[in-house]
């Protein structure tokens, strides 16, 4: 019978050390190295492993994390302070404002959202509650 006491998620990058920086300094998560690759603690109680594919990583074209914000624009400015820089979409159903903010809510065309990357170029993104 499949009964799993707990679930992870993870994803591949092509340096550990701007990994490790990014993960903790730049945003501020517990990040542990295990030896074998990167633990990141997830706001919330949940966690992510990180692993390196060295030159056989290949970023990932879909948004691999989102963090739940209460205030997007706040969100984004301390970011963009941080050394962030916001992604543009032209596909997107609702135009992304000069912030690069993806504003759905209004649009009626989803969430308030924004995406960037990390130092191996998979996506994130903020997006407010």
């Amino acid at each position: 019978m499949f009964e799993p006491v707990s679930a992870f998620s993870g994803f591949s990058f092509d340096d550990q050390e701007k990994t490790l920086e990014f993960y903790s300094k730049t945003l501020g998560l517990t990040v542990e190295d295990n030896g074998m690759g990167l633990n990141i603690q997830l706001p919330g109680g949940g966690h992510v492993f990180a692993y390196p594919k060295g030159k056989d990583h290949t970023p990932a074209t879909f948004t691999i994390l989102n963090f739940v914000v209460k205030d997007i624009n706040a969100a984004v400015d301390e970011l963009v302070e941080r050394g962030i820089t916001f992604d543009r979409y032209d596909e997107m159903p609702a135009k992304q404002d000069e912030r690069g903010i993806m504003r759905g809510k209004a649009a009626n065309e989803g969430p308030d959202i924004a995406w960037f990357k990390d130092p191996s170029g998979n996506v994130l993104s903020v997006i407010e509650d």
